[in-house]
């Protein structure tokens, strides 16, 4: 049992600000994610896409702004409960009791939903077979680029992501990126860099193609593609990249009591309190009149959820504002090192 003054739920950026938000305060939290990794949709979707609407930052990455994110919160020793969601809560006296998908319990008296879209995971192939090799010659997302130096990549999609590995990974590695369609989807540029690559013979492209089936036992040999004409052609390769977009999901929160606005949850803009005592949404999940989903956003709904958290979570205690500038107790908190 995890006793603590919030639970976050998701560790993107805006999690991520709120975790800082609740530690200059005093505040603990842990951090819950159904992701493998930190970071959320910026990490997952688009970690090298440029990012240009940060305030103060003319322009960074996904991969950048978590880095940063994490720096930031380095001095409240945060604990990440990674490859967990949430599954059930519970009231007990002032206190919510959380349940995760691997019975691990939490107490606390507030929960933070900064869970982007709700939980959401890849779209993966429906080839024969193709489960038994995930993790291991098939994957739906790139952790460290590279894992793949010098081994023959067929990358699958039309999209962004497809197309920017594709263009990343043909810098060192042998890269097929096959398409259902034609015409790809993604960004013109990218289309464009993708097709110059192919002239260059850095890219082999095939399309309209679809994955048919994989040749080899222990690990992916070869993979068959089939065309609308019912062509098919094997291609070699090592590794096989799949980007076909997220399945978004509110998953287990629909079970939780709360008001529900199609696939976003209501909140108080006072405090982003949803109907629930001591339930706060913030970021894309939530909902209001003038709602923009802009990370900036996120990080104000964040800062004002941790000051009501503040209210629950020392009810004997008032709360003081301070700015970081000039407060010594803020200050402590983060470390800093005044010069004599």
């Amino acid at each position: 049992m995890i006793k603590t003054d919030a639970l976050v739920i998701g560790a993107g950026p805006v999690g991520l600000f709120t975790v800082h938000q609740l530690g200059i305060i005093g505040l603990k939290a842990e951090v819950v994610d159904n992701l493998d990794k930190v970071g959320g949709q910026c990490i997952e979707l688009y970690p090298d896409k440029p990012i240009y609407d940060i305030p103060a930052i003319p322009e960074c990455t996904g991969e950048s702004l978590t880095k940063n994110l994490l720096e930031q919160i380095k001095p409240f020793k945060t604990n990440f409960h990674l490859n967990e969601r949430v599954e059930e809560i519970s009231k007990e006296k002032n206190n919510w009791k959380i349940k995760t998908n691997k019975n691990k319990i939490f107490i606390s008296p507030n929960i933070i939903i900064a869970g982007g879209v709700g939980s959401f995971e890849p779209r993966k192939f429906s080839v024969n077979g193709a489960e038994s090799f995930e993790n291991k010659s098939i994957f739906y997302s790139v952790k460290d680029k590279n894992f793949f130096k010098n081994k023959k990549v067929c990358v699958f999609g039309g999209g962004d992501s497809a197309l920017d590995w594709a263009i990343e990974l043909s810098k060192f590695a042998e890269v097929t990126l096959v398409h259902r369609r034609n015409e790809f989807r993604g960004a013109r540029h990218s289309s464009e860099v993708a097709r110059k690559l192919e002239k260059e013979g850095k890219i082999k492209i095939k399309t309209p193609f679809q994955f048919q089936s994989i040749e080899g036992k222990d690990k992916i040999n070869s993979i068959i593609i089939k065309n609308e004409d019912g062509n098919t052609e094997e291609v070699k390769t090592d590794f096989v990249l799949g980007f076909f977009g997220l399945i978004m999901k509110l998953g287990p929160i629909v079970e939780w009591g709360l008001n529900l606005d199609k696939k976003t949850i209501p909140v108080n803009t006072e405090n982003f309190q949803t109907n629930k005592e001591g339930i706060f949404a913030i970021g894309d999940i939530c909902t209001y009149p003038g709602k923009l989903k802009l990370i900036l956003s996120g990080f104000h709904e964040g800062a004002l959820a941790a000051r009501a958290c503040f209210k629950l979570a020392r009810p004997n205690e008032k709360y003081r504002f301070e700015f970081t500038t000039t407060s010594k107790n803020i200050q402590e908190k983060l470390g800093v090192k005044k010069s004599d």
